[in-house]
C-alpha cells in the first residue's frame, strides 16, 4: 500500500528544518513516501482530499499542527460519520484504533489514516503504522549502470525482488530494492556481496557505514574545505557517532588561511592557482598535519554561479583524499548551479575517501 505524507498547516510550507525532520522520521519508519502534499490552512479543498483518500486503498500520514489537529478531526469524522471522543487530552474520531500522545490511527474500508501533531521545537509524536518492511537499499562502487544491471538482474529474478539504480556520483550508484511477492532481499543482498565483495556495500546509510568501519579500525579522519565551505564536514556531523572518527575540520575559503592554517606554501598557490590538483594535495598534507588523522579529504573549486576562466570554467572542482599509505588527486566538471556543485563535490570526495582503502569499508 502505497503512503502519502499530507502536512496541514503553513509553517510546514515555510519551516524547512521542521519540515526536514518530519521526513526523516516518516522515512525511518516507512518504505517509501509516494507523495507529498501540503495545505496552507482554511484551505477549502482539505475535505474534499480527505475524502477522495479514505474512500480508496490508501495509506495516509496526515501532520498538522496543535491548533489545527481538532479541526483535521472534524473534517474525518464528516467523512467517515463518525463523532470525536476526548482521548488522552486529544479530540479524536471515536473509531479509532490505536492512539498515543499526539497520535491516533484509523482504519476506514481499505484506507488508514495516522494523524499527528507537532510544532516547532517538538518532539514528533510515534507513528502508528503496523509496517512490514518489503525494501531496502544498498551501494554499489566502480561499475557502470550497463555493467551492474547484467550482473545483478539474474540475481534479482533469483530472488524475485526489483532493482531501481540511481546514480550518485560517477562509478557510485545506490541500488534500491523492492521485495516482489514471494520475494527475499536478505538472500538477494547476500548473494550480491558475495559476487562483487570489494564493491558493494550494503548499508543504506553510507556516510554511517563510513562511521562505524572506522570506529571499528580505531581511525580518524578529517577535512579541509574552500569551495563546499563545510558541507562534507555536515554529511558527517549530521549522523549520531561522528564524534568518534572526527576530531575537526578546516574550511579555508581564502589563500591567505590555506597558508596559515594549512602550511601550503605560497608558491604552490601562485604557481598552480588556489583551483588546483598540488593545492588540493597540499590541502591533504595540511590536514594531516594539523589533526594527526588517519585519512584526509580536501576540495577546492568554482562552484559558481560566476568566477570562472576559459581555463576554469564554473564547476571545476579539485578532490584529494590521502590515507597513510596513499594520496590520490581528482580533476572534474561538475554542472548545476551553485549549491548543486557544492554537493557534487562533496558526494565524489566521500566516494574517494571509501574507494582509497577498500580493506577498511568494504
Amino acid at each position: 500500500m502505497k503512503l502519502h505524507l499530507l502536512f496541514v498547516g503553513n509553517k510546514f510550507i515555510y519551516d524547512k528544518p521542521l519540515q526536514e525532520y518530519i521526513l526523516r522520521k516518516v522515512e525511518e519508519k516507512t518504505d517509501f513516501i509516494s507523495s507529498i502534499t501540503y495545505f496552507k490552512e482554511n484551505d477549502k479543498s482539505l475535505f474534499l482530499y480527505l475524502e477522495q483518500e479514505l474512500n480508496s486503498l490508501s495509506k495516509i500520514a496526515i501532520v498538522t499542527t496543535k491548533q489545527n489537529f481538532t479541526t483535521v478531526g472534524k473534517l474525518i469524522c464528516t467523512v467517515t460519520s463518525d463523532n470525536q471522543v476526548l482521548q488522552e487530552g486529544m479530540l479524536i474520531p471515536q473509531k479509532s484504533s490505536i492512539y498515543e500522545e499526539g497520535s491516533y490511527l484509523l482504519e476506514y474500508k481499505e484506507a488508514i489514516a495516522n494523524v499527528l501533531h507537532i510544532d516547532e521545537m517538538q518532539k514528533m509524536p510515534e507513528l502508528l503504522f503496523n509496517y512490514e518492511k518489503s525494501n531496502a537499499s544498498i551501494h554499489l562502487f566502480g561499475e557502470e549502470k550497463e555493467v551492474i544491471l547484467a550482473m545483478l538482474s539474474p540475481i534479482s529474478q533469483t530472488y524475485e525482488v526489483s532493482i531501481d539504480l540511481i546514480k550518485v556520483v560517477n562509478e557510485w550508484y545506490k541500488v534500491d530494492i523492492t521485495s516482489k511477492k514471494y520475494g527475499n532481499i536478505s538472500k538477494f543482498i547476500s548473494a550480491t556481496k558475495q559476487l562483487l565483495p570489494k564493491n558493494v556495500i550494503t548499508a543504506s546509510n553510507i556516510i554511517h557505514h563510513i562511521i562505524i568501519a572506522l570506529s571499528i579500525h580505531n581511525k580518524k579522519v578529517s577535512f579541509a574545505e574552500s569551495c563546499t565551505g563545510g558541507l562534507l564536514t555536515y554529511y558527517f556531523t549530521k549522523q549520531n557517532g561522528a564524534s568518534n572518527i572526527l576530531d575537526g575540520s578546516l574550511v579555508t575559503y581564502s589563500n591567505e588561511l590555506k597558508e596559515n592554517w594549512l602550511g601550503i606554501d605560497e608558491s604552490v598557490i601562485v604557481e598552480n592557482g588556489a583551483v588546483s590538483s598540488a593545492v588540493v594535495k597540499e590541502m591533504c598534507d595540511g590536514a594531516v598535519n594539523v589533526s594527526h588523522a588517519d585519512y584526509a579529504l580536501s576540495i577546492s573549486g568554482i562552484a559558481g554561479d560566476s568566477g570562472g576562466t576559459a581555463e576554469k570554467p564554473v564547476g571545476t572542482v579539485y578532490i584529494g583524499v590521502k590515507s597513510q599509505e596513499d594520496h590520490k588527486e581528482a580533476h572534474l566538471l561538475f554542472s548545476g548551479d551553485r549549491n548543486y556543485v557544492q554537493h557534487q563535490s562533496a558526494l565524489e570526495a566521500i566516494k574517494m575517501l571509501i574507494l582509497i582503502d577498500k580493506n577498511v569499508f568494504f
